[in-house]
């Protein structure tokens, strides 16, 4: 069984500094408040909390594949996973579309999701009132497969064409097992 990684688009990267910029002020006047107290205990621990807040999105945003092994395409998208068999998508209905003109498809209401300026993942319901599982670090060039259930997957690969003609080769070739 082979395995084979598609590059993900890159990411914008101001994205992280939404989480980062608010809490590092945080952090600051929380270390430059007047202290009443003779212990730093408290806001030592205020700031710690602060940094696992901020790091734990941080950790996930590392966490962003798109693979295929064997006849299965597998989406790591910080906490969520997806495991799909090829044969799960209606590849004939499969297209690459840029989401600011085919707004159908752009994510709406984030019902178990990750998200930032210009960085989507998890479940969501799409314009189209159809729920999604989305990976997109861009909004132009996005793959959008349909699933033979009603729902889609959209990813954001650097070559969403060479993944849709990927799976389109694994679907017209029978599966082992």
């Amino acid at each position: 069984m082979t395995t084979q990684t598609f590059p993900l688009a890159p990411m914008n990267r101001l994205a992280p500094l939404v989480l980062v910029v608010p809490a590092a002020g945080i952090a600051l006047a929380v270390l430059v408040a007047p202290r009443e107290q003779a212990t730093p205990l408290p806001m030592l621990a205020t700031a710690f909390m602060f940094a696992l807040v901020i790091a734990g999105p941080l950790l996930g945003l590392l966490r962003r594949r798109i693979t295929l092994d064997g006849h299965t395409l597998v989406v790591a998208a910080t906490a969520y996973t997806q495991r799909i068999p090829v044969d799960a998508f209606d590849l004939d209905s499969a297209r690459v579309v840029d989401l600011d003109e085919r707004t159908e498809f752009r994510p709406m209401l984030g019902i178990n999701r990750f998200g930032l300026p210009g960085f989507r993942a998890g479940y969501y319901v799409l314009r189209n009132r159809v729920r999604g599982f989305c990976l997109l670090t861009r909004f132009q060039r996005v793959l959008v497969l349909p699933r033979r259930d009603g729902r889609f997957v959209l990813l954001s690969p650097e070559q969403p064409q060479a993944l849709l003609s990927r799976l389109r080769e694994l679907a017209a070739t029978p599966t082992r097992g």
